[in-house]
C-alpha cells in the first residue's frame, strides 16, 4: 500500500530530468529484470533516498532496503552521471558503502521516516514497511519474508 501524503511532497524523479529519469528506470529494469512500472518506482525511491544520504550527509546510518538497491546500483553504474548529479546536489560524491547485513525492519523504518521528514513520497511496499506486509505476500525487507 502506497502511503497518502500531504501536498507539497516531491518525487525522487523530480530530482532529474525526464531522460535521465528514463536512461535510468530502462536500465534498472533490464539490468535487474523488473517490470518498468516498478523499475520507475525503485528508481524514484532511490534518488529520494540517496539525496537524502548525501544532503544530510548520513549515509552511514542509512541503508536502501532490498527492493530499493537495485536502484541505488542503478545510479552509481552509470558513473560519470552520478559523479555529476551528486556534485550539483551535495557539493560531494556519495560513495557507496554497502551495509545490506544491517538490514531489518526498525532500520528500514527509521530510513522511510528520514526521507520522509526531507518532504519524499514513500512506497511503503518497496521499504517493507507496509502496513499490510504479511506473508505469503511479503512486500519487502522484514521479519515476514
Amino acid at each position: 500500500m502506497t502511503t497518502a501524503l500531504a501536498a507539497g511532497t516531491r518525487t525522487g524523479r523530480s530530482l532529474v530530468a525526464d531522460a535521465e529519469f528514463g536512461t535510468l528506470a530502462a536500465f534498472c529494469a533490464d539490468e535487474y529484470g523488473l517490470e518498468r512500472c516498478v523499475a520507475d518506482k525503485v528508481i524514484d525511491q532511490a534518488l529520494a533516498l540517496v539525496h537524502v544520504m548525501g544532503t544530510t550527509r548520513s549515509g552511514a546510518s542509512m541503508a536502501p532496503s532490498q527492493h530499493v538497491d537495485p536502484g541505488w546500483h542503478t545510479l552509481i553504474l552509470h558513473t560519470d552521471w552520478y559523479a555529476t548529479w551528486c556534485q550539483e546536489q551535495f557539493g560531494y560524491f556519495l560513495h557507496h558503502q554497502p551495509n545490506s547485513k544491517t538490514r531489518t525492519r526498525g532500520l528500514m523504518t527509521a530510513v522511510v521516516e528520514k526521507i520522509r521528514a526531507s518532504g519524499f513520497e514513500i512506497d511503503e511496499r518497496l521499504w517493507g514497511t507496509a502496513a499490510d506486509c504479511n506473508p505469503p505476500a511479503c512486500c519487502g525487507d522484514g521479519p515476514c519474508c
